[in-house]
């Protein structure tokens, strides 16, 4: 290219760094909050997929506003909208969002955690469409399923809300993942299986009591694996057997403020499970379920 043949104005838009270049061309707050008031119709002449790009930048805002608020609620509504983003591009999305789930895994404490929770949370948008008008293909479903099980297992960062940045969430967000996964055909008995027991590596790992309502979250996606008619009443009934005996261990061992976090988050998971089975369709099936529930609850 000889430099000398280009207007000013765009050698010096050519000199300038990409980063610097992809700033110019962001859309501004207002841009976005005039999206979601004019009920998230995307604007004229402008690109959906391009938009949806920029709009997961957001994802991993300190800005509540910015990546809550706007970014998060604007994707709610085009992905459960059938007309607004294309398979095509919910695929890449969905990849884009798998990716985000690796981003900085292990740390604890830092703003890289809103990338990871809030790419989970649109990703359980992305699961519940994709349950009901199925798109992502069984390779992109059985992916995300592991990917969202190894995210589960391996987040560090359990804070549920902060003053200043806002809701993070991440296990409860997870949690919200895994449900829309499981309302899938595709959820092999395996995966059933393994949904289970990340679940209950994450209540039990945790070091502190869940407070913002995680254990709920939970609860409900292991009840979209159980009310699965494929699934195995036996397994479940290993899955409580074995968090009983971590219970019983704990307390046969001087206590310590981890062990009493585990006994605590596992006893408000399953009154939170027996209330969300108390809500199902009574039938023969869910009522073994709640009374195997129950009577571990009687016991604490």
């Amino acid at each position: 290219m000889h430099f000398s043949r280009v207007p000013r104005a765009v050698l010096i838009l050519l000199l300038l760094p990409v980063s610097l270049i992809a700033q110019t061309t962001q859309h501004d707050q207002a841009f976005w909050q005039a999206i979601a008031k004019n009920h998230y119709a995307v604007p004229a002449n402008q690109s959906v997929a391009a938009l949806a790009h920029e709009l997961s930048q957001l994802l991993g805002s300190p800005d509540p506003q910015l990546r809550d608020d706007l970014a998060y609620s604007i994707f709610a509504n085009w992905i459960a909208r059938p007309n607004v983003l294309q398979p095509s591009e919910l695929q890449a999305l969905a990849d884009q969002w798998r990716g985000n789930l690796k981003s900085g895994i292990g740390e604890s404490g830092t703003n890289s955690v809103l990338k990871r929770s809030f790419s989970a949370l649109c990703l359980s948008m992305i699961a519940e469409r994709d349950a009901k008008t199925p798109f992502l293909g069984e390779a992109r479903y059985h992916q995300l399923v592991t990917d969202a099980l190894t995210y589960l297992q391996s987040e560090r960062d359990l804070r549920g809300y902060d003053a200043k940045l806002g809701w993070i969430h991440a296990n409860a967000h997870t949690a919200d993942l895994l449900q829309a996964l499981a309302a899938n055909s595709l959820l092999t008995k395996e995966e059933e299986s393994s949904i289970l027991s990340a679940i209950g590596t994450r209540l039990s790992s945790a070091p502190q009591v869940y407070t913002q309502g995680e254990q709920d979250r939970m609860a409900a996606a292991v009840l979209a694996v159980i009310r699965r008619p494929s699934f195995d009443a036996t397994a479940f009934d290993n899955w409580l057997t074995q968090l009983q005996d971590e219970d019983k261990r704990a307390w046969a061992n001087p206590l310590t403020p981890e062990t009493l976090a585990r006994y605590q988050n596992h006893t408000y998971f399953l009154q939170a499970l027996a209330v969300r089975l108390s809500l199902e369709p009574e039938s023969p099936r869910i009522a073994e379920f709640k009374s195997r529930v129950l009577g571990i609850l009687r016991t604490r």
